[in-house]
């Protein structure tokens, strides 16, 4: 995935609270699973359907297991009902960010 971290740094972006990262959600995967990126932004494949916020917290139970933080570390700021989601990761720089999703 060393590979990726170019490509996937453009999907990251310092936050005053901590990194804010874009991502396109892919509901009804058949499993979870960050997919490499998708039209500048970071591409997770999610088991949940996208009814009644499921798939909201699927996604933010999935960043959280991937950064190992707590899933209060991470709140979605924009996009609660489309599939390109802006999520804030709070207390992280987005070098650590980057670093533990490679």
């Amino acid at each position: 995935m060393d590979d990726a971290l170019p490509s996937m740094s453009s999907a990251v972006r310092a936050a005053d609270e901590g990194a804010v990262v874009e991502v396109h959600v892919q509901p009804r995967a058949s499993r979870t699973e960050l997919a490499g990126m998708h039209e500048g932004r970071l591409k997770l494949r999610l088991t949940a359907p996208p009814v009644e916020g499921e798939a909201n917290r699927e996604c933010i139970r999935f960043v959280a297991r991937l950064l190992n933080i707590p899933r209060s570390s991470v709140v979605i700021l924009q996009g609660h009902k489309s599939r390109g989601k802006t999520l804030l990761i709070r207390g992280m720089t987005p070098a650590e960010v980057l670093d533990r999703l490679g």
